[in-house]
């Protein structure tokens, strides 16, 4: 197996600032937003979204966790016993401009079943999605609104994210 590096923690970094930007452009309203990062490395990227939004502008987003084991598609296929996380989402979404974090966007399916997750929680005013990494070649018509890096990979490649929080240093990297 071969690796090759698409983002170093520099990379990464400038990635997260500019998505602060991004978002800070698209919402007038930030006191109306929230951060919710996707287990398990969304959650990583939406702390530090969150706070890299807090230092820029000096506003605290509320904040939370969602795992959508159970609302994908495809969960009896990929275990028979899943690994469930918990979900924190201890704030109304109604009404709120929630800002999903994934690490990587591919096919759409996780986006779609964390939009199922999110709607048992209430009703936000948007869903904006950011993400780290989108690789193309999607199977649903979802977009992210915020984006760190666009690249295409081969089918047999996977891109993995390797952060900090895990015990690693931070890049993101291609497998073949």
């Amino acid at each position: 197996m071969s690796t090759r590096t698409i983002m170093s923690g520099d990379d990464i970094s400038l990635a997260i600032r500019r998505i602060a930007l991004q978002i800070h452009e698209k919402n007038n309203e930030l006191a109306r937003c929230a951060v919710i990062g996707i287990h398990t490395c969304g959650v990583f990227l939406a702390d530090r979204l969150r706070e890299e939004l807090r230092g820029q502008l000096d506003v605290l987003l509320d904040a939370g966790t969602l795992d959508i084991t159970l609302y994908r598609d495809d969960w009896s296929l990929i275990a028979q016993n899943p690994l469930v996380r918990t979900t924190t989402i201890d704030f109304s979404i109604d009404d709120t401009n929630v800002i999903l974090v994934d690490d990587v966007i591919y096919t759409g399916r996780t986006i779609r079943a964390a939009m199922d997750a999110l709607m048992d929680y209430g009703r936000p005013a948007t869903v904006q999605l950011a993400c780290l990494v989108d690789r193309g070649d999607r199977q649903l018509p979802i977009q992210p609104d915020y984006v760190g890096l666009t690249t295409t990979v081969r089918a047999h490649e996977r891109i993995h994210v390797q952060l900090r929080e895990q015990g690693v240093t931070d890049q993101v990297v291609i497998e073949s």
